[in-house]
């Protein structure tokens, strides 16, 4: 091409994804698809990732808009299952209240809440196995609380206080509990993903049957890590589940960001010959049939999935965001996906085995618990209070046996502290 005839051309530009709906704006869902619940096919867990592919793109939903479950991801769960599952949806969303309020108060430093897509936590916990290894994100408390870990000691750890088993060195919500089956949490995103993708490697290599759950956000899915993850999982068929809760904001950054106006995140597998599901992660009859499919597939050596979580982040990233600066106020009440523990307990209604009544109750009861366990909690320490941890103890947990260098820093530090009176 000659200078004179690209002289002809338009300028070139880029195009800067835009999200639909800004503060003020009337939000709209109309042209939204949500398809059918129960529409879309339930392959064998062995099905080759290339015959597949339309779950990457379809929306895998079991409650209908009457509360019904129905179609082939139907789990048929019992009721006694069903009222465990929305207890601890309730329970997280009554911790995440308590734990905000607190952070509001000055008792903490920072709270992260989850509140709009707890079933995506909830269901995926009761669909693994006990022993699976989680490899979390800074937003899946309520995986934690579905294998009943003590609140307390989640409590504790916020604080940062003299019951903090982690002696404060973790920000406030990186719970770590390895009795749990829980790893550490990572502030630096998709960190964890590579790191399941490892464990499950081993687990495979020794001959075990444990599997590992890895969790981000679609913004992290943009980071190298996730990409690094998925070439591993996919290559050696890792017997491992990448799971993407793409709940439409990564801190300010709507989801086009990272892609979404071009493709759906589960299609991620899709490159990777990996299997990839996208499910409503409002449906958490959807998300725990999704979770058993992958997990039988990782445990029965077929390899690795991806699964898109399609949600909705309620509130802001954290209590250090306002939402409202970015997206419209309107957008959470009209979210087509409406909220998990409503339609839980609509299933559960229509089934004849729950009512408003025992609902309200069970609210009252959580509220309550989470309540007695915060005053717990504060006895051993709020923000504010002074140093809640010897002044040693930062020298701790390091090397299994203390260097030499590092014990002189010690006894020195000791000694200043003791000549200041502190």
């Amino acid at each position: 091409m000659t200078d004179r005839t690209r002289a002809n051309l338009p300028a070139m530009s880029l195009h800067v994804p835009e999200p639909r709906f800004r503060p003020g704006d009337a939000v709209d869902y109309a042209a939204f698809d949500r398809g059918e619940a129960g529409r879309t096919p339930r392959p064998d867990t062995a099905v080759n990732p290339a015959d597949m592919r339309d779950h990457a793109y379809d929306l895998i939903r079991v409650l209908d808009d009457e509360g019904r479950a129905v179609g082939p991801w139907d789990p048929r769960l019992s009721p006694d299952k069903l009222l465990r599952m929305l207890k601890v949806m309730a329970l997280t969303r009554a911790f995440d209240d308590r734990m905000y309020r607190a952070q509001r108060q000055g008792k903490t430093s920072f709270y992260m809440k989850c509140t709009g897509e707890e079933a995506t936590g909830v269901g995926a916990a009761f669909a693994l196995a006990g022993d699976d290894m989680i490899f979390p994100s800074y937003r899946q408390q309520a995986m934690l609380l579905a294998r009943g870990w003590p609140l307390v000691d989640m409590m504790c750890q916020i604080y940062s206080n003299r019951g903090d088993r982690l002696k404060g060195r973790q920000l406030p919500i990186m719970y770590s509990a390895k009795e749990a089956g829980f790893f550490s949490i990572s502030g630096n995103l998709a960190t964890q993903m590579p790191q399941a993708v490892g464990f499950a490697m081993a687990s495979a290599s020794k001959g075990d049957t444990r599997i590992a759950s890895a969790w981000c956000g679609e913004g992290s899915t943009a980071e190298g890590d996730f990409h690094s993850a998925a070439i591993f999982a996919s290559v050696y068929r890792a017997p491992v589940i990448l799971n993407v809760v793409n709940n439409q904001w990564a801190i300010s950054s709507f989801s086009g960001i990272a892609g979404a106006e071009n493709t759906t995140f589960a299609a991620r597998a899709v490159g990777y010959g990996m299997a990839g599901l996208r499910v409503d992660g409002n449906d958490i009859l959807a998300v725990y049939a999704a979770t058993q499919w992958a997990a039988e597939r990782a445990r029965t050596n077929h390899g690795a999935t991806i699964i898109e979580f399609f949600t909705y982040r309620a509130e802001g990233h954290s209590t250090s965001d306002d939402p409202s600066k970015y997206r419209s106020a309107e957008e959470r009440g009209a979210w087509p996906l409406g909220d998990p523990l409503v339609r839980l307990k609509q299933h559960l209604i229509g089934l004849g085995v729950w009512d408003e009544e025992r609902h309200a109750a069970m609210d009252k009861e959580l509220a309550e618990e989470v309540r007695d366990a915060a005053r717990t909690a504060e006895k051993d320490g709020i923000l504010g209070e002074g140093l809640h941890q010897p002044l040693e103890t930062m020298f701790e947990d390091i090397f299994e046996e203390m260097p030499r260098h590092l014990r002189e820093q010690a006894a020195q530090l000791l000694a200043e502290s003791k000549a200041a009176g502190r």
